[in-house]
């Protein structure tokens, strides 16, 4: 494995994270598969310039200027973790799991769910200006060193 520029993993074929997701839905050849590729749209279409990541040995991640939200499959559930869940409003009440946490909040989505696309797109978004309002925040660091005295 190598690593690109974003610090996502690349297999050694060259394939890229989007390649590498494509294969995912591919390979997951049900509901899971489906779900993951309406979520992956609906994130695409909510933030035309999201960056798609493949990291941690296979998990799919978005990310503009930060991980907006991972998505992970298990044998019941696709779950949309948001890296800074706990900091973003949701009027939809679409968070479900992982609510016990002082950072992520993730979203379970069950066979069979209906996704409210619309309140989805809007928690995307905020995502993206929390992370786009953190990173205009981040000082810059000088990279001289302090002279001794």
């Amino acid at each position: 494995m190598k690593k690109s520029k974003s610090g996502s993993k690349q297999a050694t074929g060259g394939d890229s994270p989007s390649q590498l997701i494509d294969t995912r839905i591919k390979e997951l050849n049900d509901w899971r598969g489906e779900t993951l590729a309406r979520v992956r749209m609906l994130i695409k279409q909510a933030d035309p310039d999201v960056v798609e990541e493949w990291k941690w040995r296979g998990v799919p991640v978005w990310s503009h200027a930060g991980i907006i939200c991972t998505g992970e499959t298990y044998k019941s559930v696709v779950k949309m973790t948001f890296a800074k869940g706990a900091s973003l409003e949701d009027p939809s009440g679409l968070f479900n799991s992982s609510l016990e946490g002082n950072t992520r909040r993730a979203i379970d989505l069950h066979e069979g769910d209906k996704i409210d696309e619309k309140a989805l797109k809007a928690l995307i978004r905020a995502a993206v200006a929390l992370n786009t309002s953190k990173a205009a925040a981040r000082p810059v660091r000088s990279l001289k060193r302090p002279k001794s005295a």
